[in-house]
């Protein structure tokens, strides 16, 4: 619901600052006093199409804002969470227009593209006017007030998300058969690859193992002969480093006196004499059971080549050659009746297509039954609306090209036919401005109980009518308004005597500048509006106490 508007330096409004209330709001005021100007602001803050000449003169930029609260408006409240701009239950649009001709967009202080604007704007007013841009002239909100209608709203997203899965199949599947020959020849070659890996079956660290088995076995001989001759130095040759060590210590033992100070550095000698025996003796051990096997070289070597040789094949590190093994497999898999084999997705792209036409068809027979309803209950408005001669039909015609859609079975579009005999038509073809408006406010009526848009804003929909059709239509307006809320612009004093709030526009000239006013007016002051709207400026007090009659009236029609 639209909680205030705050217009800045727009047309000729310096700073108009508007309070709003469910129900029906009514704006009138002299013809060029500035009507318009709350209309096209909450169109701007809609995010329509901007223009550099609306920026009063003199100002810099004009400024557009506008709170709603979105308690109640589910559709908005998920779509601000989804885009990370909730701010409890309220939201506030904003718009910001140089004179150059640049505007900006905010959402609850937030910058946004203008296209944000339009979506979530679109879920929180909705505008009927005369102009070709209005929503009633766009088969996609035929759809939508329909399946609302029909409570069919679970319903068709169901079919859409039904259409999307097999869409997103059919796609892959498209791809996959317009490249058949390319990807068999994969196929093949994924084939010859695997099988080779498979062959070659690495293990993990199979090849540092092989490398260092390589090492050791390539240096088996210069390793046995080192170790001999250590042997020999150790132990055996003459003289060998353990005889050596053997002659120094009798040297000390037979020194002609006791040397007390030579006792450890002989202790040490005698210990440095066994461990050159035991080294000796397991270099020897080592030498003779050393593996210096040639043929087990040569095998090593060979495993090590054929490594290196797939990993140059490949174009890849020899260590990575296990990852790309599995790589491969999986590919090989996907390619060969797996999850995207040509076969399986042929499969899934007819399961899903089954599926979807279940929903699309549960879809039609709740729309083809709604249909009927909706044509009645709007033919009985139109008649209220003296417009009995016009029939209204909703037309579901079955899609041209086979094959899911997104929409289901059918397009939905409203025609009418405005005189008997004639065929129906689209409404853009056919509607006037001031028909359209009032079809329009028919539609809204019924559709009201299931709409999810709370404001609705009627732009002059007294066009070309009077009398006891005006009060109806103020009475219609009044229904919707008991539901949500209704904002119009009207010229008529039989709509303004019936609603809730009702707000004055007005303009003044000061030190040669123009400006407009808008103001909520009280008891007295609707009563005089309306006696203005009956009777021009000359208020009598015939026409005083007629519109004082009148706003009673429509006042406690509705008690």
């Amino acid at each position: 619901m639209l909680n205030q508007l705050i217009v800045s330096n727009y047309a000729i409004a310096e700073r108009v600052e508007l309070q709003f209330r469910q129900g029906m709001t009514t704006l009138t005021g002299e013809t060029g006093a500035g009507k318009s100007i709350v209309l096209d602001a909450l169109s701007l803050v809609l995010g329509g199409r901007a223009d550099a000449g609306a920026v009063r003169h003199g100002a810099k930029r004009a400024d557009i804002t506008a709170s709603f609260d979105v308690s109640r408006i589910p559709e908005a409240t998920s779509w601000l969470e989804a885009h990370d701009l909730d701010d409890d239950s309220e939201c506030i649009l904003r718009r910001v227009i140089s004179k150059d001709g640049r505007s900006r967009a905010y959402i609850n202080g937030q910058p946004c593209p203008l296209a944000d604007l339009r979506e979530l704007g679109g879920q929180l007013m909705d505008i009927h006017s005369q102009h070709q841009h209005q929503s009633l002239l766009h088969k996609e909100t035929h759809r939508k007030l329909l399946d609302e209608f029909a409570d069919a709203q679970i319903l068709a997203e169901e079919t859409r998300q039904a259409w999307k899965r097999w869409h997103q199949t059919q796609l892959r599947l498209t791809e996959l058969q317009s490249n058949h020959d390319e990807n068999e020849a994969r196929l093949q070659l994924l084939r010859y690859q695997v099988e080779e890996l498979d062959r070659l079956a690495l293990t993990d660290d199979e090849i540092s193992t092989l490398e260092q088995e390589q090492a050791h076995l390539s240096h088996a001989e210069a390793v046995m002969q080192s170790c001999h001759k250590a042997s020999l130095l150790c132990s055996e040759d003459e003289p060998s480093a353990a005889a050596l060590v053997r002659q120094a210590v009798q040297m000390i033992e037979q020194l002609p006196v006791e040397v007390p100070q030579l006792n450890d550095t002989l202790q040490m000698l005698t210990d440095a004499q066994i461990q050159l025996d035991e080294a000796g003796n397991n270099l020897r051990h080592f030498v003779d059971d050393y593996d210096a096997d040639p043929a087990k070289l040569e095998q090593v070597e060979e495993r090590l080549s054929l490594i290196y040789d797939l990993a140059r094949k490949h174009r890849v590190n020899p260590q990575e050659l296990t990852a790309l093994h599995n790589q491969l497999a999986k590919e090989l898999e996907a390619l060969d009746g797996g999850e995207g084999s040509l076969e399986k997705l042929e499969a899934d792209a007819e399961q899903l297509s089954l599926l979807w036409q279940e929903k699309a068809d549960a879809l039609t027979t709740r729309r083809e039954a709604a249909a009927t309803q909706l044509d009645s209950r709007i033919a009985e408005e139109l008649v209220r609306l003296s417009m009995p001669s016009v029939q209204f039909v909703t037309r579901l015609a079955r899609h041209e090209k086979s094959g899911p859609s997104p929409l289901g079975n059918e397009d939905i579009e409203f025609l009418i036919s405005a005189n008997p005999g004639q065929p129906a038509r689209p409404l853009s073809k056919v509607a006037s401005g001031g028909e359209l408006s009032r079809i329009s406010l028919a539609i809204q009526v019924v559709v009201a109980q299931t709409s999810t848009i709370p404001t609705l804003i009627f732009d002059e929909v007294d066009v070309g009518i009077g009398g006891g059709t005006a009060e109806v239509v103020g009475r219609l307006l009044r229904q919707l308004g008991d539901n949500g809320q209704v904002i119009c612009v009207t010229h008529l004093a039989q709509v303004a005597a019936q609603a809730h709030q009702h707000l004055f526009v007005s303009k003044f000239s000061e030190k040669d500048a123009t400006f407009s006013r808008i103001e909520t007016l009280t008891e007295d002051g609707r009563v005089r509006e309306v006696a203005r709207m009956l009777g021009g400026v000359d208020m009598t007090d015939q026409t005083l106490a007629h519109a004082q009659e009148m706003f009673q009236k429509g006042q406690a029609t509705h008690h």
